[in-house]
C-alpha cells in the first residue's frame, strides 16, 4: 500500500495521500488549496491516478484543495450528506464505504466539531478529521458544533475501535503525527471526563479565539462546485423537466455514471446504462463501449450522476475527445427526483 502523510504548515492540516499500488487509483483525504500542485507533483511521481478526493468536514482554517484537485485530475469530490457545500460529486452517510482499486474507507458520522464531521476506517488505521485529535479534540462552537454530539461520537463510536488501531488526525499543532485509541483513552486529556455533562463544562470553558482563516475559509468552501451552468448556455444541459420529458425516447441514451452502491442506495432511471465514471474516458475513445453504441445508433448520450459534478465532466470529456452529441442531466438524480421524475428501486435498477 502506498500512504503519505503530508503537512500544511500554515493552517496545521494533515492531508494523506492513499492508493493500493504504483500506477493505480489514488484517493486524498482533506485537501489544503495552496499544496495542490505539490500532490499533482507526488501523483505524477508515484504514477498515481487521483480518482476521489474527500474532505472529513467542511473546514474553518484553509481553503480546500478539493476543486482545484477535481480542475485538474477529473477526480470525484466527496463530502458527508450534511455538509453545506454547495455541489460535490459524491456525499456519504454513516455505514458506507469509499472504494478506490484495493483499498476500501468505512464511513462513520461522527458530528460534534461541525454538524458534517466524518471519521474514515481503512484497515489498522483511522482518520478522524477533527473530531478527535492527538490528546484532544476539535472544538465544538461553531458551524453547528456540539459538544454532546462530540462526547457520542468519540465515547460510542471511536473508542470502540479496537485499541490498537492507528488515529490519523486532521490537524496538530504540537508536532505530533499518529497516536492509538488505546492512548487517546489513556492520555487525552479530554477524555478523562467521568461524563456528558462533565465534557460539555469542559468544553464550554476554552474560550479560544476563531480561526484566522474562518471568514475567508467557511464561505470559499461552500462554494467548490463545478459551475454547471456554461453546459446550459452551450446546449449541452437538459433541465430535469426536460429530461423527463425524454425519458423513454428512442433517440436518448440515459448513461448512469454512479457506483453500484449509489444506484442500489437511491435507485436509478428506466433503461439507463451503467457506465462508472472513473473508467468514462476510456468509454469515450475511439473503440470504447459508449463511442460505439453513439456511432452505431445515432442516439445522443445523456449522462447523470448525483448532483451532476460527474455528468459536467464526462460531457466535457466527450467533448474534448471529440464526441458532440452528448449532454447530461443539470443537478443529477437529486434535481430529477426533486422535479417529481420517476426512480426504480431494487432489482430494475
Amino acid at each position: 500500500m502506498i500512504f503519505r502523510q503530508l503537512f500544511d504548515s500554515v493552517s496545521g492540516t494533515y492531508t494523506y495521500l492513499l492508493a493500493s499500488r504504483h500506477g493505480g487509483e489514488a484517493l486524498i483525504l482533506d485537501p489544503v488549496l495552496e499544496k495542490a500542485e505539490h500532490y499533482c507533483q507526488l501523483l505524477r511521481e508515484l504514477d498515481l491516478k487521483l480518482v476521489k478526493a474527500v474532505d472529513t468536514h467542511l473546514h474553518a482554517d484553509h481553503v480546500t484543495g478539493l476543486g482545484e484537485l477535481r480542475d485538474r485530475t477529473h477526480c470525484i469530490t466527496i463530502m458527508g450528506e450534511q455538509s453545506r457545500a454547495d455541489v460535490v460529486s459524491m456525499r456519504v452517510a454513516d455505514g458506507d464505504k469509499v472504494t478506490i482499486e484495493g483499498l476500501s474507507l468505512d464511513v462513520i458520522y461522527t458530528p460534534g466539531h461541525t454538524d458534517d464531521s466524518y471519521s474514515y476506517v481503512m484497515g489498522d488505521r483511522v482518520f478522524t478529521g477533527d473530531t478527535l485529535l492527538i490528546r484532544g479534540t476539535g472544538r465544538t462552537d461553531f458551524q453547528n458544533g456540539s459538544a454532546r454530539a462530540q462526547y457520542e461520537s468519540i465515547f460510542n463510536h471511536l473508542l470502540k475501535l479496537p485499541e490498537e488501531m492507528l488515529v490519523f488526525p486532521a490537524h496538530d499543532y504540537k508536532g505530533d503525527t499518529v497516536s492509538t485509541i488505546g492512548e487517546e483513552k489513556r492520555y487525552n486529556p479530554r477524555l478523562q471526563v467521568r461524563s456528558v455533562d462533565e465534557y460539555v463544562e469542559l468544553m464550554a470553558n476554552l474560550k479560544l479565539p476563531n480561526p484566522k482563516m474562518m471568514d475567508v475559509a467557511v464561505p470559499a468552501n461552500m462554494h467548490v462546485g463545478l459551475h454547471q451552468d456554461e453546459l446550459e448556455k452551450q446546449g449541452l444541459a437538459l433541465s430535469p423537466c426536460q429530461a423527463i420529458e425524454r425519458l423513454g425516447r428512442p433517440e436518448i441514451l440515459l448513461v448512469d455514471l454512479r457506483e453500484t452502491s449509489e444506484r442500489a442506495k437511491h435507485g436509478t432511471l428506466a433503461g439507463a446504462l451503467h457506465a462508472p465514471y472513473p473508467g468514462i474516458e476510456e468509454s469515450l475513445k475511439p473503440g470504447g463501449m459508449l463511442r460505439e453504441v453513439a456511432a452505431a445508433t445515432g442516439r445522443r448520450i445523456v449522462f447523470f450522476c448525483a448532483f451532476g459534478e460527474r455528468s459536467a465532466m464526462a460531457v466535457k470529456a466527450a467533448k474534448e475527445l471529440g464526441l458532440a452529441n452528448t449532454a447530461h442531466i443539470a443537478g443529477g438524480i437529486d434535481a430529477w427526483k426533486k422535479a417529481g421524475g420517476p426512480v426504480l428501486h431494487g432489482q430494475a435498477a
